[in-house]
């Protein structure tokens, strides 16, 4: 096996999001140069806790970048020169492109420009040449689709094009085995330059996976309950929210669990605890569902169609968090999944915790948006909902930083590419045919 690196390995996070995998990272050891987010929200709390001074964690971000909301394609325009200079630097290239057009959870378009944005990714990728490139999607993102009368599959086809110069592994995780309170299901990606000749690293991962629990002192899985007791409005209290006028928010007396210690650690005051305005009508429906939902034994599923018709409800996706397991897949609708014992739904804070965030991890932007703004805007409770969960990004982190050797990257690799002309430009249409 290739033995780690004495300098920390580097890495550059594209669509970052609000930075769940560069915190993971980072807490496993790696230095991030900089990241890449067009939405201003989800830039804003990568900024506040990632670039932030007195930050436990920050990139090491270069002056030619401005520390603004930018995305891969506008980065490409116009710093490509710079990028270029980067070449063979760079140990690690993240990210997690949009997967809205892949989402069982939404509507699945294998034609939704969103969906595009990977051509540009591979197109970083060759200007990059990382020693590795790590990509994260949904689930949706390994299903085949119809295209007219031609079956295709967009993950076949990213793995086709890593392959010339990178050896490609997939795997279907689902995150709760990392000790996050949730059972989520997502597709990674680890290629590594084949020329460095590494072992599997889902392997590696898997079998470092008790030692990484083990130096956390977490035993997997982790329950909702065991995540979010000590944020119940029944221990702390509430009042008038700090920061959003009208609203009422959790107290907080601190934490009880070992988890809960885990993500509270150096933070006395946690924040986004704002609680949602339910009208007296929708608590007392809420009550009634949370309390035939554990009685008819239906908890972290969608309630059933006679419940829905009893309470005139027309949303599917309704569920009743279950505190004796890791929560549900948690949604960028606030109002899929309601607390197991009070009448409402989580907090952004609460929604953190089931994401392993830390508390002192701390999130900007509007709470929630609707309409067309949906697709335009990035709030709070989608931040959280799109990221990687930082205890999934830092045992990968871990595994990388193991098997990566630590040796100049050369463009011997990259012939392949070149002699075949499957440059990302050119990619662009073909990947879009690939949809």
């Amino acid at each position: 096996m290739p033995r780690s690196s004495a300098k920390p390995l580097t890495f550059i996070d594209a669509f970052a999001g609000c930075g769940g995998l560069s915190l993971g990272l980072m807490q496993a050891g790696l230095k991030g140069r900089f990241a890449i987010e067009r939405d201003k929200f989800a830039f804003a709390t990568l900024k506040a806790n990632l670039l932030a001074k007195g930050s436990p964690y920050k990139y090491v971000w270069p002056r030619w970048l401005p520390q603004e909301p930018i995305g891969i394609v506008e980065l490409l325009e116009k710093h490509r020169e710079k990028l270029e200079q980067l070449s063979g630097t760079v140990d690690v290239l993240v990210g997690g492109p949009p997967c809205q057009g892949f989402s069982a959870a939404g509507r699945r378009q294998h034609d939704d420009p969103r969906n595009q944005l990977f051509a540009s990714y591979l197109n970083l990728v060759d200007i990059i040449k990382p020693k590795a490139v790590l990509i994260e999607n949904v689930r949706g993102f390994t299903q085949d689709f119809s295209d007219g009368d031609e079956i295709k599959n967009f993950s076949q086809a990213l793995k086709a094009r890593l392959s010339t110069a990178y050896t490609v592994h997939e795997k279907l995780l689902n995150l709760s085995i990392f000790g996050v309170p949730q059972a989520r299901t997502r597709y990674f990606i680890l290629a590594i330059r084949s020329d460095l000749n590494a072992p599997d690293p889902f392997v590696h991962l898997q079998n470092r996976l008790p030692n990484f629990l083990r130096s956390l002192r977490l035993t997997a899985p982790v329950s909702s309950g065991a995540a979010i007791s000590d944020l119940e409005v029944s221990r702390n209290g509430t009042r008038l929210s700090i920061e959003s006028k009208g609203f009422q928010e959790t107290c907080y007396s601190g934490p009880e669990t070992h988890y809960q210690k885990l993500m509270n650690a150096g933070c006395e005051a946690p924040t986004d605890l704002r609680l949602a305005r339910h009208a007296e009508e929708i608590a007392v429906r809420f009550k009634s569902i949370i309390q035939l939902s554990h009685s008819e034994g239906r908890l972290n599923t969608s309630i059933g169609a006679e419940m829905r018709a009893r309470f005139g409800l027309k949303k599917m996706a309704l569920r009743v968090l279950d505190p004796d397991r890791p929560s549900p897949t948690i949604t960028s609708m606030p109002d899929d999944l309601l607390h197991y014992s009070e009448a409402r739904t989580l907090t952004v804070r609460e929604n953190a915790r089931l994401q392993s965030f830390p508390d002192w991890y701390s999130f900007q932007g509007k709470y929630t948006t609707g309409g067309h703004r949906r697709k335009q805007e990035v709030p709070r409770f989608t931040q959280v909902a799109n990221a990687v969960p930082p205890l999934v990004a830092r045992a990968i982190g871990k595994t990388l930083t193991e098997l990566l050797k630590d040796e100049p990257v050369t463009s011997t690799a990259f012939k392949a590419i070149e002699a075949s002309g499957l440059h990302a430009a050119q990619q662009a249409p073909k990947l879009s045919a690939q949809n």
